[in-house]
């Protein structure tokens, strides 16, 4: 089964919230939402991050662009995680997406 993302609500601003919910690269469901913090178009968007299954163990984002050169500079910060578990899983997550992300864009 291809990833994809079924279903995204962004309610991008301050003390708005976001939910996605997409499918891996395995087939299994998820399920993740949260809060925005911060938000500075083309410069900062801080959020919290929860799955939908275990919406206590809540996480932060924070996303910084940058200009460089003829493109832009992503900074990605995940932290406050519940365990070195989440932690890890997290980041097999995101270095997935961020790899298709790059060759999206390449």
């Amino acid at each position: 089964m291809k990833p994809a993302t079924l279903k995204a609500e962004l309610d991008v601003r301050v003390g708005g919230r976001f939910r996605i919910s997409f499918t891996g690269d395995d087939g299994e469901y998820f399920e993740a939402g949260g809060r925005y913090r911060e938000v500075m178009p083309n410069e900062l968007l801080v959020f919290t991050w929860a799955w939908h299954s275990t919406p206590e163990r809540e996480s932060l984002v924070t996303i910084s662009l940058k200009p460089d050169g003829a493109g832009t500079l992503m900074i990605f910060h995940h932290a406050q995680f519940f365990d070195e578990t989440a932690r890890d899983n997290h980041q097999r997550g995101w270095s997935s997406l961020f790899d298709k992300l790059d060759a999206f864009v390449a």
